[in-house]
């Protein structure tokens, strides 16, 4: 059975990342490895991870998304390499369906779940119910739920090993902001598909706790990557994908 290395980023963010990784250990049902990457934390998340069963790295300092996600990476030993967000909660069945989805064909090189309360085009209904309950009834292993997209978010970005070795590690010059827009391209240059799995949705916090600063400063990362994107490419990444979608 094919492995998967989970790479989580974390700074200052215990609360969030205990229960990320409480929720991986309840809900995960095939074969995986942890790596935390921790930047320069002082709120007890480097003692935590220490008292856990995962690999750990954790540098002086803060290196953002990408930098960080790339020590993952180098790090990571699983079939399928998983970047996530550590204000993810994991749902039941939610790596296996999403592998069932990257392993279906030769072509599909990321996948991404759906999710609740969130700015991405991967955001789903508001749950009728409660989040556990729904997500009961919505991760149901269906194929016929599964859709090509043109780009997924990175919050729950899950590759094939054998694009990595193709297209090569994160571009860390999209740091310490976002990295998906870039990755995504240069895969779908290389001929790799991008999937939405329809029939796994996980729980975002950031998304559900809006906070006014903290979306302040995101946007300012993303206008910030959007320049760096139009730069490299000569054509800004929204563009791009309205194009390529058609």
């Amino acid at each position: 059975m094919k492995m998967t290395s989970i790479i989580i980023t974390n700074t200052n963010g215990l609360p969030l990342l205990q229960r990320c990784l409480q929720s991986i250990q309840k809900y995960t049902d095939t074969p995986y490895e942890i790596i935390v990457v921790d930047g320069g934390s002082t709120d007890g998340s480097v003692e935590y991870c220490r008292q856990q069963q995962i690999h750990f790295i954790s540098t002086p300092s803060s290196r953002g998304f990408t930098r960080s996600f790339n020590l993952g990476l180098h790090l990571g030993s699983g079939d399928a390499l998983l970047l996530l967000s550590n204000d993810v909660i994991a749902s039941p069945r939610w790596l296996s369906n999403m592998l069932n989805c990257l392993y279906s064909s030769d072509e599909i090189g990321i996948v991404g779940p759906g999710t609740y309360f969130s700015s991405s085009k991967q955001m789903g209904d508001e749950p009728s119910s409660s989040p556990k309950a729904s997500a009961e009834k919505t991760n149901i292993p269906d194929s016929r739920k599964w859709q090509s997209v043109e780009r997924l978010a990175g919050f729950c970005f899950l590759i094939k090993r054998e694009l990595v070795k193709r297209i090569g590690f994160l571009d860390e010059q999209f740091s310490p902001g976002y990295f998906e827009d870039d990755y995504c391209h240069r895969a779908r240059l290389s001929g790799y598909r991008l999937m939405m799995a329809g029939d796994t949705f996980v729980f975002q916090l950031s998304g559900s706790n809006p906070n006014k600063e903290a979306n302040l400063q995101a946007q300012s990362l993303i206008n910030s990557d959007d320049h760096k994107f139009v730069q490299k490419w000569g054509v800004g990444p929204r563009s791009l994908v309205k194009i390529e979608g058609g």
